[in-house]
């Protein structure tokens, strides 16, 4: 009776977002799933910024909605403002961030982890994973109860051998206070993981009603815009503000004066952090002709007035940092309520994993999030969200899922880490994608439902809402190809949007083509073509005929592409006997054992002609049957 109680088909150890996706993934798909996590607390927490979304993880979010994920769910219910950022710029870079309210982010995915067939949630810290000739059979927890399973997720976070760092003191100690991982890092190094230090931070929090909001600039959400949901159609529930204050040259002051008490510079911190995520300190230092820094002030909770003091991440010593902030316009007298620290953790060596995110050593074996040296949330839920689908599918001995860089952010995510690996807390970053025009978050849906749907992880409701959006996006892209006639009406509008007026009637999609014209310009003239029709509908097929040449051309070049993406490679392929490969790509491909030819030509120091060289040598072996 025990040993039933104690078998599971799936072991998620860690609860964070890589954990709660994976768990619910796994077990939405029918597996019987057992989540631990060392603190129930610390379910889903949000233990740096209070917001979810962001330049490029906004899209990460919207895809793991459209695959049947939680986090773009728990993101509209908890959300308490939402922004729309690079407006300015095209819609390729457009990203929703939302300010999340922490504590009703971590309450709500518990609840909804709590609630869900096939899964239950075990607050035990895991010592060892078991295994039998490179398989998983089971995981074994500090108290010695043993969960046999014939898969393991590893979403272990920031957690494993985790030390937080405040000028001279240091403690061994995970984020927020919470308890550390203690012994799984050892058992990770014995199964073939090599382990490495990265490092992240977070800035201070402070009492909001010790700020001086009056001479600060105040920042609103948007309403009426794209949720991360697809499910939820337009946000409009903003609730709280934010608010922008910017350091100074005497803040600057302070901290150069201090540069000997840094850890970073003083040789304390000898991880690698953040190149996108910089400590304050390092701004300072990085960038010397910078007179000011901006700043964000954002709530924690609506039941608290903590402020999230973004832009301010530091692990200077207390005393240093109670002058730094009071430096600042606004905080003159901050009440300083949790300070900012450092913190040191184990990340393994990404390429030692398949595109499945399972483990190359040992079968069954899955790692997701910041152990696969991440940073964020999103990019965590992401990974975590494809290491549950593909675990769940190797239970049922199917082929696994994996993405293209051209069909998501997702897959750009995932093909980096496996194939390039990366030496330092990698970020998501629009610029990371070749097609990110046509990888946008408002057609996250299209791209990626359908595989949802087939997975087993859109439901069939969620499914006739996307085809009834499709068809509502159809019915829009018909009334574009309507004439216009050249009537004083349509003169009018040309003038004033500065354009020429045409010698004869002119469809709709051809006026949008037009620098000066947009779909809401003719909605506002002709109110009664696109009635009823939503904004954010209509703002997808501006995007559609604005960009259709860029669009079609970069179509193109994944054509091209795909069949160096489809070309497997044997995986017991000896690059020794590869003739003519030079020494570097050998020992590259050695190493990293791409999966395909595509991801061999990512490999850093594989040059086209080892490419050319590797293709020659494949498809002599297919022929003679090897």
């Amino acid at each position: 009776m025990e040993m039933e109680e104690n078998f599971f088909d799936a072991v998620v150890i860690g609860a964070g977002h890589a954990g709660c996706e994976a768990a619910l993934a796994l077990s939405r798909l029918g597996k019987s799933v057992c989540l631990t996590t060392i603190n129930l607390d610390a379910i889903a927490f949000l233990a740096c910024n209070p917001s979810i979304g962001g330049t490029a993880k906004g899209h990460l979010v919207c895809e793991i909605d459209a695959l049947g994920g939680e986090m773009g769910k728990n993101a509209d219910e908890t959300a308490i403002q939402m922004r729309m950022l690079n407006r300015g710029k095209g819609p390729a870079v457009h990203s929703l961030r939302a300010q999340v309210d922490k504590l009703e982010y971590h309450a709500r995915m518990k609840r909804i982890l709590e609630e869900q067939p096939n899964l239950k949630i075990k607050q035990v810290e895991i010592a060892e994973i078991l295994t039998k000739d490179n398989k998983i059979i089971g995981v074994r927890t500090t108290q010695n109860e043993i969960f046999k399973c014939n898969t393991v997720v590893v979403a272990t976070g920031v957690y494993l051998q985790s030390k937080i760092i405040i000028g001279e003191f240091e403690k061994q100690i995970g984020p927020n206070g919470f308890a550390r991982a203690e012994e799984l890092s050892a058992s990770i190094e014995k199964l073939g993981h090599n382990l490495r230090r990265f490092k992240t931070g977070t800035p201070a929090r402070i009492n909001g009603l010790s700020i001086n909001f009056e001479n600060l600039e105040k920042q609103d959400g948007e309403n009426n815009i794209q949720s991360f949901s697809f499910e939820h159609g337009q946000f409009n529930h903003n609730i709280s503000p934010c608010y922008v204050t910017y350091t100074n040259l005497k803040t600057h002051e302070i901290i150069r004066n201090n540069l000997d008490r840094a850890p970073l510079y003083s040789g304390r911190i000898k991880s690698t952090g953040p190149r996108y995520c910089p400590s304050i300190e390092d701004k300072v230092v990085r960038f010397p002709d910078r007179e000011r820094h901006q700043i964000f002030l954002e709530p924690e909770a609506l039941s608290t007035h903590e402020i999230y003091i973004q832009g301010v991440s530091t692990s200077l010593p207390v005393d240093v940092q109670k002058k730094m902030y009071h430096s600042i316009e606004g905080l003159e007298n901050a009440d300083i309520m949790r300070y900012a620290y450092a913190i040191e953790y184990d990340a393994i060596d990404s390429t030692t994993l398949k595109a499945s995110l399972e483990s190359k050593i040992i079968s069954g074996l899955f790692f997701a999030g910041q152990i696969n040296g991440t940073s964020g949330y999103e990019e965590a839920a992401a990974q975590g969200l494809i290491a549950g689908i593909n675990a769940s599918l190797k239970l049922d001995e199917k082929e696994p899922l994996i993405l293209g860089r051209e069909q998501s952010y997702i897959g750009v995510l995932i093909d980096d880490l496996v194939t390039k690996g990366t030496n330092e807390p990698y970020r998501m970053m629009t610029s990371r994608a070749e097609f990110r025009l046509i990888l946008r978050q408002d057609n996250a849906d299209e791209r990626l439902t359908k595989i949802g749907k087939e997975i087993g992880l859109v439901s069939e409701e969620k499914f006739k809402k996307f085809e009834k959006k499709c068809e509502k996006l159809e019915k829009i892209r018909k009334k574009t190809s309507i004439l216009l006639k050249i009537d004083e009406k349509l003169k009018n509008l040309l003038k004033k949007l500065n354009e020429n007026i045409p010698t004869s009637s002119i469809k709709i999609c051809d006026l949008i083509k037009r620098n000066n014209v947009n779909i809401f310009d003719i909605k506002n003239e002709y109110p009664d073509i696109f009635d009823g029709d939503s904004d954010v509908l209509l703002d997808i097929i501006n995007t559609e005929i604005k960009y259709e040449g860029y669009i079609k051309q970069q179509n193109d070049e994944i054509e091209k592409l795909k069949a160096k993406e489809n070309t497997k490679i044997p995986e017991n392929i000896d690059y020794n006997n590869v003739k003519s490969l030079r020494i570097e790509a050998v020992q590259k491909l050695s190493k990293i054992k791409p999966e395909t030819i595509g991801a061999a030509s990512r490999i850093s120091g594989v040059s086209p002609a080892d490419i050319s060289v590797l293709m020659i040598y494949i498809k002599a072996l297919t022929k003679n049957g090897k």
